[in-house]
Parts: structure tokens; sequence; C-alpha cells
């Protein structure tokens, strides 16, 4: 809530949070409330997700804040051998 208010952000530039069961609900839940959710390229409820357990970096907290994250380029860090 603090967050929303008052700007910032927190997230995971490796991909961690799976998509259906973590990122995307925390995602839709931010955008309800002013915020936003990003994989740090674009929003993560543009996603369509390819398999059940898809990961991807997550970085949540205001809209202005997040959209300069985005700014940076890619954010991402390299993407790892994760097994679901």
């Amino acid at each position: 809530h603090r967050t929303i208010l008052y700007g910032g952000w927190a997230g995971n530039p490796r991909p961690h949070l799976r998509l259906l069961f973590e990122a995307a609900p925390l995602s839709f839940i931010l955008d309800q409330a002013g915020g936003k959710g990003s994989d740090g390229n674009r929003p993560i409820l543009s996603y369509t997700p390819e398999t059940l357990h898809e990961r991807l970096p997550v970085f949540l907290g205001s809209s202005e804040d997040i959209e300069e994250l985005e700014s940076y380029g890619d954010v991402q860090q390299e993407k790892a051998n994760y097994e679901a």
C-alpha cells in the first residue's frame, strides 16, 4: 500500500516467480490498486502462458517507478535452468 502511494518498487530480476500462480495475480492486484507489474520489458498481464509453470522476472510497484525501470532497457538477468 505504501509503495503505491509514495513510490518505490519490489522485484526480482531472475525468473523465479511462476506466471500463473504468483506473478499474474500479484500484478492484477497492483493494477487494480493503481500500481503496475512488469517483467522489466513489458507488463506481466500482457503475457499469454505457454506452460503451466512458466517463470519470469517480476517487478511490482508504483506506475511511475515501473515505467522508469522499463525505460532503462533490459533489466532482466540471464535465464538459468530452473526446474518446475
